[in-house]
């Protein structure tokens, strides 16, 4: 007599990635296209996007004050923006510890130091406070990072720079579409801001990413150091109709123009900005929900009605949790679910702690949160069931 045959397993249900970006037809077509009329690099169509950027950010006439300088990655702007605004050997510059490296390494390009600072608990963005506190003499420029998807407090920060005669360039990674005190990033009295389309951006182009600014002569400076220090538009010279030949290096410039392949995906991801970030905000708020009653402290929300463009949904454990952050992120894993940590702060990077003595006690905030925070899967493509699953095995965790 045979055995009875037992009941095989469920079907696992496939990997929840931590993000995924979201490309339709019309991005396909238009690099398509791209490739068939034989414009890859920097071109017709990247100009097209910084055009499109420009009006996004700040209506119908942003063309005339806004300008918007189409980059390689956000790190690129980042840089190019320091060296514009004069940073150089001798100067400091002012961000915060909890952060991508990137926001500080562009002041070391140029031979600067930087002084990083702590966060304010309650948002996780750079403290105004701390950045006050934290001038010197030889202090340049500051670089507040919108973390998240939520603006650093802008107001504060830039009344601190008009005291002190101090340059801006805000790090907009997170922050499209983000709006402070009802107004779009990208569009306050900071002297340049960049924002990222790395893939898991509320929009992408793969790579790449934007400089903005009102400051013609800023403007002027990136676009020639964008390309080699070449005083001439390249496409400019490769589509004149005469001889068009000649052309100077007037600065030891950088390779860090957006190819129009690149282009071409922006131009319809921007179309799609606000439909991504509120499809973002449903999953963010269904997680609000589910979680309210477990043992975590739930994302800032923003300011008084302020847009928050929900780049990633960030949670902090309680001190009262069952268990510890990697518990949860190894739970997380083991059910097929992508999670990740923003960030380990700066200050717990050899580099950095190395160069400048830092303690981890420098930076309660940041320390603390880099101890009990974890990001969740959070992207246009998300679905409400996707978020109960992550809820669920939260709970399974957290509610002992």
């Amino acid at each position: 007599m045979s055995s009875p045959t037992a009941p095989s397993d469920p079907t696992p249900l496939p990997f929840l990635p931590f993000a995924l970006p979201e490309i339709g037809e019309d991005e396909i077509a238009e690099v398509v296209d791209t490739l068939r009329h034989g414009w890859v690099t920097t071109g017709p169509k990247a100009r097209r996007f910084e055009q499109d950027f420009a009006a996004f950010l700040d209506g119908a006439d942003a063309a005339p004050g806004l300008e918007a300088i189409a980059v390689n990655s956000a790190t690129a702007g980042l840089h190019l923006a320091l060296e514009a605004v004069g940073v150089g050997p001798g100067d400091e510059v002012i961000t915060t510890t909890h952060t991508f490296t990137a926001s500080a390494e562009v002041a070391r390009y140029l031979g600067a130091d930087v002084r990083l600072v702590d966060i304010d608990p309650a948002t996780l963005c750079i403290d105004p406070a701390a950045i006050e506190a934290a001038i010197t003499p030889r202090t340049r420029a500051i670089v507040p990072v919108h973390f998240a998807g939520r603006a650093a407090e802008m107001g504060e920060i830039l009344a601190i720079a008009r005291r002190h005669g101090l340059k801006v360039v805000e790090d907009a990674a997170h922050a499209l579409p983000t709006t402070h005190a009802g107004q779009m990033i990208g569009t306050l009295a900071s002297d340049v801001t960049v924002f990222s389309f790395y893939a898991n951006k509320t929009i992408t182009t793969g790579e790449g990413g934007m400089a903005v600014t009102r400051d013609a002569q800023l403007a002027a400076r990136m676009k020639v150091m964008r390309l080699h220090g070449i005083n001439r538009d390249a496409f400019d010279r490769f589509t004149a109709k005469v001889p068009s030949w000649y052309y100077e290096i007037v600065a030891p410039g950088f390779k860090y123009n957006l190819t129009d392949i690149a282009a071409a995906l922006g131009i319809h991801q921007l179309k799609r900005a606000r439909e991504f970030r509120d499809a973002r905000a449903r999953i963010a708020a269904h997680y609000d929900a589910l979680l309210a009653d477990l043992p975590l402290v739930l994302p800032p929300q923003p300011a008084g009605g302020d847009l928050h463009s929900w780049h990633i949904y960030v949670l902090r454990l309680r001190d009262d949790a069952p268990v510890g952050r990697d518990a949860v992120i190894e739970a997380l894993f083991a059910a097929g679910i992508g999670s990740s940590v923003h960030y380990i702060p700066l200050h717990q990077q050899p580099y950095w702690r190395e160069r400048y003595g830092l303690r981890a006690e420098d930076f309660p905030h940041s320390q603390k949160a880099y101890e009990a925070t974890f990001s969740l899967p959070l992207y246009s493509r998300m679905t409400l069931a996707d978020a109960e699953r992550v809820a669920a095995v939260l709970r399974g965790v957290l509610a002992r």
